[in-house]
């Protein structure tokens, strides 16, 4: 039936020619933006879901950065620690050559003390950013290593402790006397002491310190593996989009065509009352 009041060609035309255009304007959206879930109308859970993984993934920055700085001060604690050990071994020679006879014991000492004073330096220089594991003051770190999210959704944060070998109270200086050949010979076994102290101290920071590169290592792959799984949440497929917005196009010149012959029907009834 034919009517001039209801043109359901024209109505079936225009709904086609709608979706056709919304569909279009999605497809430049993701082409223009680069995303397919670009807000939480587009797809509310998985934008939920990227939000939550892009809020992880700035705290992991952060953590990074945690880790770079602990990194930091702890391998400036291990240059000194390392430097304390071969000034030590260097004291060892002066001792060992201050126990024979006719040897000038007072030169010796004279040189003995400004390695101890430069020991002492070391142990006050090797700082970072006010934190110093070789002293007293100095204490222990505390580096955020990691934030652990339950299946809940809880999120706790890790850390790495790292001790201070406190160098200023282990390593007792005043037990090495080199005055005489038999304060020399004493001293042997106390400088032995000494360098073992300082050998120990190193290694602790040593592993501390490859902990903390092992970590930062890690955190990095999972920050990246966390930026991959976003974007293929939410990144679109640009060249499906690309083919996809094609063929809409050719569907929209098809719609206005299809809408604009509907509405021509009308037009037809007249012949009738010629």
């Amino acid at each position: 039936m034919t009517s001039i009041l209801t043109n359901t060609s024209a109505m079936v035309a225009l709904q086609t020619l709608r979706t056709i255009n919304g569909n279009l304007e999605d497809t430049q959206s993701q082409i223009s933006t680069g995303k397919k879930v670009g807000s939480a109308a587009d797809n509310a859970s998985v934008f939920a879901i990227s939000k939550v993984m892009e809020s992880d993934v700035s705290g992991f920055n952060a953590i990074s950065e945690s880790l770079s700085l602990g990194e930091s001060t702890v391998g400036v604690a291990l240059a000194g620690a390392e430097q304390i050990t071969d000034i030590l071994t260097q004291i060892k020679e002066k001792v060992v050559s201050a126990t024979g006879e006719n040897v000038d014991n007072a030169k010796i000492t004279a040189d003995v003390t400004e390695l101890k004073s430069q020991i002492t330096s070391v142990i006050g220089a090797a700082q970072f950013n006010g934190a110093n594991l070789l002293n007293t003051a100095g204490g222990s770190i505390t580096v955020l290593s990691s934030l652990d999210r339950d299946a809940a959704g809880a999120v706790t944060a890790s850390n790495i402790t790292v001790a201070s070998v406190d160098f200023e109270t282990g390593l007792d200086l005043t037990t090495v006397d080199v005055s005489t050949p038999a304060a020399a010979d004493t001293s042997l076994a106390a400088i032995e002491t000494l360098i073992q102290t300082s050998i120990d101290g190193a290694s602790a920071l040593g592993s501390s310190l490859n902990r903390i590169e092992k970590q930062g290592e890690f955190v990095n792959r999972l920050t990246d593996s966390i930026k991959a799984g976003i974007g293929a949440l939410v990144d679109a497929d640009l060249e499906a989009a690309s083919a996809r917005l094609q063929a809409l196009q050719v569907q929209q010149q098809l719609g206005t065509q299809a809408l604009s012959i509907a509405n021509q029907q009308p037009q037809n009834v007249l012949s009738l009352f010629r």
